[in-house]
């Protein structure tokens, strides 16, 4: 495949390069696709959480990669985040619509993966 992935902003149309090592589009991969990226978007996809609800969906994450996790997919635009002013504050996260459109194929080879393995038993 020859064509460079394509990032959406107002005006005239970006072409990224992705296999260029400065590409700001490949740091964007790099978040979606790490070890927890990729289950935090799976995890935001049908419901908004606050931060120790999604930490308790997520098993085997710590607070600190979490907390670390969603700030960098807050900064690629993936996830929103909301803080309600209380005391503790608390916060909320959810899939902004680039995040909802990129969770979408993410889901697909998560239900893909999951037809295919033979049947899981309940330990």
């Amino acid at each position: 495949m020859t064509e460079s992935a394509q990032l959406n902003h107002a005006g005239p149309v970006q072409r990224y390069d992705v296999f260029h090592t400065d590409c700001p589009a490949r740091s964007v991969v790099d978040h979606v696709t790490s070890k927890w990226g990729i289950w935090v978007l799976i995890s935001l996809r049908s419901n908004d959480f606050r931060f120790y609800e999604l930490r308790e969906s997520i098993h085997g994450i710590s607070e600190k990669m979490l907390a670390q996790t969603l700030r960098t997919l807050v900064q690629d635009g993936l996830v929103w985040r909301e803080v309600e002013p209380t005391t503790p504050p608390q916060v909320t996260y959810g899939l902004t619509e680039f995040g909802r459109d990129l969770g979408e194929p993410l889901t697909e080879l998560f239900d893909r993966i999951t037809r295919r393995l033979p049947p899981h038993s309940a330990e």
